[in-house]
């Protein structure tokens, strides 16, 4: 098959059932979009528009006036090189970012954005990017030649609503938790965020940071159902509730990541264990 398909991510939809629009911020969506991030708006829209949900979605790219209010936000990875870039505009949108939070809107910040929603990253090359301390961590990046954590991740998430998470990890900077925080998930399989004290992302209110790509929420369909009645209740109440159809696509998507995160990580633990 030749040629290609565009996909317009921008487009918004009108509800056609109980009247709910959801309003999506996309943060820097050309710039941060490692490992198809975007995948995670894609999953959002089309289990929009199976629960009659109207979507109005912003993209934001440097420089773009922020809009009053969202009820979801989603920010994707990137280099160093890209988070350089989009670092001062970032810092720039921060108290909007975090009365969001306050209020309770929905927001998921994978990897790269994980890093800078943070209170900093240290980069390679020594270089402190800010944060704009939407979570209460840091993160550094080891030396030049140190392991790179790459591979299947699978942990249980902190939500009681979600149960399992799996996704696909490929990060060099160890982000590490202030003692009060609480992490998105508890990794079975994976390095998580630093590879040494089984966490993996962050969580606040209905703010989540991660590492995992994938993307993922087209895998993980009760995090996404999540994030949507979530925003759904910034807007218009904490009595709103939606009638959940079974997703069984999604569903099996996320059986059989799963399988292959439990069998890889069989593996390596068999490797070490005859190194002994």
């Amino acid at each position: 098959m030749s040629g290609s398909t565009e996909i317009d991510l921008s487009a918004s939809a009108e509800p056609t059932g109980p009247g709910y629009v959801l309003r999506i911020v996309v943060l820097y969506p050309e710039l941060m979009d490692v490992y198809a991030d975007r995948g995670n708006l894609l999953a959002v829209r089309a289990r929009c528009r199976t629960l009659g949900v109207g979507t109005d979605v912003t993209m934001l790219d440097v420089g773009d006036p922020m809009p009053d209010d969202a009820d979801l936000v989603l920010i994707g990875g990137g280099q160093d090189r890209e988070q350089r870039y989009v670092e001062r505009d970032l810092h720039e949108r921060g108290s909007t970012l975090r009365s969001w939070v306050e209020a309770d809107a929905a927001m998921l910040a994978v990897c790269g954005g994980f890093q800078l929603f943070g209170h900093s990253y240290r980069t390679a090359d020594g270089d402190e990017l800010a944060g704009v301390g939407v979570f209460d961590c840091t993160t550094v990046a080891p030396p030049p030649g140190s392991v790179r954590f790459i591979g299947d991740v699978w942990g249980d998430a902190h939500q009681e609503t979600v149960g399992d998470v799996v996704g696909f990890e490929n990060h060099s900077g160890r982000t590490t938790l202030a003692p009060s925080a609480v992490p998105f998930a508890r990794v079975r399989h994976g390095y998580g965020n630093n590879g040494e004290d089984g966490t993996e992302g962050a969580a606040y209110r209905e703010a989540i940071g991660t590492y995992l790509h994938g993307p993922l929420l087209p895998k993980n369909p009760d995090l996404r159902d999540r994030l949507i009645l979530a925003g759904l209740r910034h807007r218009y109440g904490r009595d709103v509730t939606l009638d959940l159809p079974p997703d069984p696509m999604a569903e099996r998507a996320h059986a059989s990541a799963v399988a292959v995160a439990r069998k890889r990580g069989a593996k390596k633990r068999g490797r070490k264990s005859r190194r002994r």
